[in-house]
C-alpha cells in the first residue's frame, strides 16, 4: 500500500463524503454554577443564539492539525461561516492556547486532549467545551540511535511541546509506568524540558536533548534530519492504536451565545474532514502549502508522507479514552483532581452527521450528544 492509499485508508467518518472525519492559567469563567453551565452551553441545534460578527480560531502549525490547516488553506472554514469574519491565531502547545482561549482572545482552538481536561477541571467545568475530534495517533517517543530500552533512559534529558500539553502528561505518564521519577521542574531519573518544537530539532541535533515525545510531523522530522529513531509508539500503548491527538475545543460562553456560529465552524470542519478524504492525493500538497505559510518553510517529501502515514483524521473525540487521560495527567503532576462529566457537548455535530444520514459520535456519558 502505498503512502496515498494508507491515507486514505485511515480517513473516515462520514460515508463516501468523509473519514470519520499544564498546568495552565487558572482564570476561572464566573457566572452560574458548574452544572448550570452544563445545560446550558448548546442548545440542541443552532436556533438559540445569534451568530456571531467573528470567529477567533486557533490551531498548530502541525500534520495533527491538518482539519484545520486544510479547512483554511481551501477557504473551506470561510465558506461555512459565510458573513462571520475568520481571524487566527497559530500556538505552539495547548497550555499557550487555553490561556487564550480562557481570556477570551479566541473563541476555538483545535488543541491536545489534556490541556481540554485541565481548563475543565480548573474551572469547574465552566470554561470550554470539546465538540467534536480531529485526529488520532501521530506521535511518540524519538531518541538518540544508542538508546536500545527504557533502562537507557535514566539520567537522560528529553523534551516536550511543552508543560502540561498531550504529549508531555503521555511522556511523564509512560515514564512512570516504565518506574522513572520526574518533576514539572526538571528533576527526578529522567529530566524532561518542556521546549518549543522547532527548538527541540535544534537543540537534539547539536546533541543537547537525548530524545522528545512529540506530535506530526516533529516525529519525522527529528527521524528525517536529525538521525532520530521511535523508542515508543504512542499507538502500542492504546487498545486498537486509537488515541485522540486533537480535539476542537470551544469557549463555553461563545457556545451558548452563539451555536449558529459553531454550527457553522463544525461543517466547516466536516468539509475538511471529507477534503482529506476525497483528496488524500493531494493532501500532502495542501498540508504542506499551509505549514510553509506559517513557518516560512516546507516539509521534505519524506517527512510529510512519512507524518501522514501514521495520523488518522476523524470527527470522533474518542471520548471513551478521557478516563486514562485524566489518570495519565494525575500521574504526571500536571493537573487537579476533578470531574470531567460535562466536557463534551456533541449535539450539534451529530446534528449535522444526522443530516448527512450518517452515526453520531459518542461522548462517552462525558456530556451531551
Amino acid at each position: 500500500m502505498n503512502a496515498t492509499s494508507r491515507v486514505r485508508s485511515r480517513l473516515g467518518l462520514v460515508g463516501g463524503m468523509m473519514m470519520a472525519g499544564a498546568i495552565v492559567a487558572s482564570a476561572v469563567l464566573t457566572g452560574c454554577s458548574a452544572q448550570s453551565a452544563a445545560g446550558e452551553t448548546a442548545a440542541a441545534s443552532a436556533d438559540a443564539g445569534t451568530p456571531s460578527e467573528e470567529l477567533r480560531l486557533g490551531y498548530f502549525a502541525n500534520v495533527t492539525h491538518a482539519p484545520a490547516l486544510v479547512g483554511l488553506q481551501e477557504g473551506l472554514f470561510e465558506e461555512a461561516l459565510g458573513d462571520t469574519t475568520l481571524s487566527t491565531q497559530v500556538f505552539n502547545a495547548g497550555p499557550a492556547a487555553i490561556e487564550a482561549l480562557t481570556a477570551g482572545a479566541i473563541d476555538a482552538t483545535y488543541i491536545g486532549p489534556n490541556p481540554s481536561i485541565n481548563t475543565f477541571i480548573q474551572s469547574a467545568g465552566e470554561s470550554a467545551r470539546i465538540v467534536a475530534g480531529a485526529a488520532t495517533g501521530g506521535a511518540a517517543l524519538v531518541v538518540r540511535d544508542d538508546i536500545d530500552s527504557p533502562e537507557d533512559l535514566e539520567g537522560t534529558t528529553l523534551a516536550t511541546p511543552q508543560l502540561g500539553n498531550t504529549q508531555d502528561v503521555a511522556l511523564r505518564s509512560w515514564l512512570a509506568d516504565e518506574g522513572f521519577t520526574t518533576d514539572t521542574s526538571g528533576g527526578g531519573d529522567v529530566h524532561i524540558t518542556p521546549t518549543e518544537n522547532a527548538q527541540t530539532l535544534t537543540l537534539f541535533q547539536q546533541g543537547q536533548l537525548d530524545g522528545a515525545w512529540l506530535p506530526e510531523p516533529w516525529v519525522s522530522r527529528l527521524i528525517v534530519d536529525a538521525g532520530a529513531k521511535v523508542l515508543v509508539d504512542e499507538a502500542d500503548l492504546w487498545e486498537d492504536g486509537n488515541f485522540p491527538t486533537t480535539v476542537l475545543l470551544v469557549n463555553a460562553t461563545f457556545l451558548a451565545e452563539h451555536p449558529q456560529t459553531v454550527e457553522a465552524l463544525l461543517e466547516g470542519h466536516l468539509a475538511s474532514l471529507a477534503w482529506l478524504d476525497e483528496h488524500a492525493d493531494e493532501a500532502a500538497t495542501v498540508i504542506n502549502a499551509a505549514l510553509e505559510a506559517e513557518t516560512g518553510k516546507p516539509l521534505a517529501d519524506e517527512v510529510i508522507t512519512r507524518s501522514l502515514e501514521h495520523v488518522t483524521f476523524s470527527a470522533d473525540p474518542h471520548a471513551e479514552t478521557f478516563a486514562t487521560l485524566v489518570e495519565n495527567g494525575l500521574e504526571a503532576g500536571t493537573q487537579k483532581a476533578g470531574s470531567i462529566e460535562g466536557l463534551f457537548d456533541l449535539r450539534l455535530l451529530n446534528g449535522l452527521l444526522e443530516d448527512a444520514g450518517e452515526e453520531p459520535v459518542s461522548a462517552g456519558d462525558l456530556g451531551e450528544e
